[in-house]
């Protein structure tokens, strides 16, 4: 929370290169397939809200207040349809079963290894049977080149964001009660999507 309202202002300017370089693309890979009550978990400034699927409702949360009024803004600049919530992703206030799908934008490269679990947890536990969770986050590149690269900006990446590369969510998704579906690189092997849904689908 710090680090984030140290720079909640400063940080579409930061992200810039890497949103029209790189991530906008993959903003629409993301809510491939998804539709009706959506939440986007770890919403930040709100670079999704371009993307959100005509027609659904979708609920936005951060644990940064700051990142929030920044979404706030871009709410209003851009007249999207969006509620927005100060909430913990470890701790969420939404009853069971509550959404039809979830996404979460880089969020889990920020959790550290005790938060990915009960994380993945809540998310499991707010989607509704059949529905469908998407995280996009980052990966250590198997290049010798690209990986010496990002070893490189990983100090910084950690100060400026509180960030990690190599978070490796989906060794929690089993002990979480999830399923993984799909895992998928959309960016060179650096950047992945992971497909995943509750183990309730199954038992249901």
């Amino acid at each position: 929370m710090k680090i984030y309202s140290r720079i909640a202002q400063f940080y579409d300017i930061l992200d810039m290169p890497f949103e029209y370089g790189r991530y906008m693309p993959l903003r629409r890979a993301l809510f491939k397939g998804l539709k009706g009550d959506l939440l986007d978990a770890g919403v930040g400034t709100g670079r999704n809200f371009p993307f959100y699927p005509e027609g659904s409702k979708v609920t936005g949360i951060d644990l940064s207040l700051a990142m929030l009024e920044r979404a706030g803004w871009r709410k209003k600049k851009l007249g999207i349809a969006v509620d927005l919530y100060e909430m913990n992703v470890t701790k969420m206030d939404f009853a069971d079963d509550s959404f039809d799908g979830i996404i979460s934008t880089f969020l889990f490269c920020v959790l550290d290894a005790k938060s990915q679990q009960p994380a993945l947890e809540e998310l499991s536990r707010v989607c509704r049977p059949n529905g469908a969770i998407h995280i996009l986050e980052y990966a250590i590149s198997e290049n010798p080149l690209r990986r010496f690269i990002m070893k490189i900006w990983a100090p910084w990446v950690r100060f400026a964001y509180g960030a990690e590369f190599d978070r490796d969510t989906e060794q929690y998704l089993e002990a979480a009660g999830l399923d993984l579906v799909e895992k998928k690189f959309l960016y060179k092997d650096i950047i992945k999507i992971l497909s995943v849904r509750p183990k309730k689908n199954v038992d249901s």
